[in-house]
């Protein structure tokens, strides 16, 4: 997992709309959050949302039990600053998800569009599927949106994974049935296209 001291300087040297992966709306994720078909009270993390606009479309959707975790203060702070008093509707966590000890079977959605394909090791990448096993409740739905094989090789400077449906379904194995996959272009804001593929999944009860 990249160091946090690397976030930290991404987002105090750019602007939360200066960096590759804004969107202004989380329209892919918010789209595949609704067809999980979760009540409006159900628990739902953003692994990896920093300053990500997907926690003011949930909020605006009337989702009431909102966490966002990341690694970096500063990405968050912007979220916070730019949701104003609806901050206050939201949890935040600060950590690195592949060590973080998340609750047990305490979320009904977990989404990720900003983790997994930085997780270059098969240790980090096992980590981070022991977090799902442990966080996500039995018939849980895990949304999870990596670069395709199409989509670049590197991402603010670092390596990343890249990944096509059944390659990353893979990774997370037999306890998780895909349900859905989506390809996204998605138009950076120096006119740039990445090429994203998302992939909805069940977790099976044990």
């Amino acid at each position: 997992m990249q160091s946090k001291e690397h976030w930290e300087r991404v987002y105090t040297a750019k602007g939360p709309t200066s960096v590759s992966w804004f969107q202004e709306h989380a329209r892919q994720s918010v789209e595949l959050i609704r067809q999980t078909g979760v009540a409006p009270d159900a628990a739902i993390i953003d692994v990896g949302g920093g300053a990500s606009t997907l926690v003011d479309d949930l909020v605006g959707e009337g989702y009431t039990n909102l966490t966002v975790l990341d690694l970096s203060d500063a990405a968050l702070s912007a979220a916070k600053a730019r949701l104003g008093e609806r901050a206050n509707r939201v949890s935040w966590l600060v950590g690195d998800v592949t060590q973080l000890e998340l609750p047990i079977h305490a979320y009904d959605v977990w989404h990720d569009r900003a983790v997994f394909h930085f997780l270059t090791t098969l240790e980090e990448r096992e980590a981070y599927v022991r977090a799902v096993l442990r966080a996500v409740k039995p018939g849980g739905s895990v949304i999870v949106a990596t670069f395709a094989e199409d989509g670049p090789e590197q991402c603010s400077g670092l390596p990343v994974m890249r990944y096509s449906a059944d390659a990353l379904h893979a990774e997370f194995g037999a306890p998780f049935t895909l349900l859905r996959q989506e390809r996204e272009e998605h138009h950076t804001p120096f006119g740039t296209v990445q090429k994203f593929i998302y992939c909805l999944c069940r977790k099976e009860p044990c």
